[in-house]
Order: structure tokens, then C-alpha cells, then sequence
């Protein structure tokens, strides 16, 4: 790894914070559906094609990579 490698990487794990809350608020506003009508597996079909969705499993993905690469880098 090089010297600058660490921010890098602590960069991508901001990012995939962002976009994990990201993620997570929009499933959460769309839970104001159910009481107007939709029934659960409607309301997992509905999200299932939001694209803001997804930012919540890509957050994580990012923040999960990017924590083995510091904890690697960190425990020389």
C-alpha cells in the first residue's frame, strides 16, 4: 500500500455511510404507505423497484470493503 492509500479508502467508507443512511431514510418514508392501504408484500415490491433503495445494500457493501482494507492497513 502507498502513504495516501488510508484516505482513500476512509473516503469510500464516508461515501458508503452516506449512502447507506441515504438508503435507509427513503425505506423508511415509504413504510408511510402501509397505513394507506398497501399490504407488506406490496410494499417490498414497491421498493424493490426504487433505485434509492439500493443505495442502502451498496453503502454497506462499500463501508464493509473498505473497513477490511484500513483494519489491514491499520494492524501493521
Amino acid at each position: 500500500m502507498q502513504v495516501g492509500d488510508e484516505m482513500i479508502y476512509a473516503f469510500f467508507f464516508l461515501v458508503g455511510f452516506g449512502l447507506s443512511i441515504s438508503g435507509g431514510i427513503s425505506i423508511i418514508l415509504y413504510l408511510n404507505f402501509i397505513p394507506a392501504g398497501l399490504d407488506f408484500i406490496d410494499y417490498v415490491l414497491f421498493v424493490r423497484n426504487k433505485i434509492e433503495c439500493y443505495f442502502l445494500i451498496v453503502g454497506i457493501i462499500m463501508m464493509s470493503i473498505s473497513m477490511q482494507k484500513l483494519s489491514r492497513y491499520l494492524s501493521r
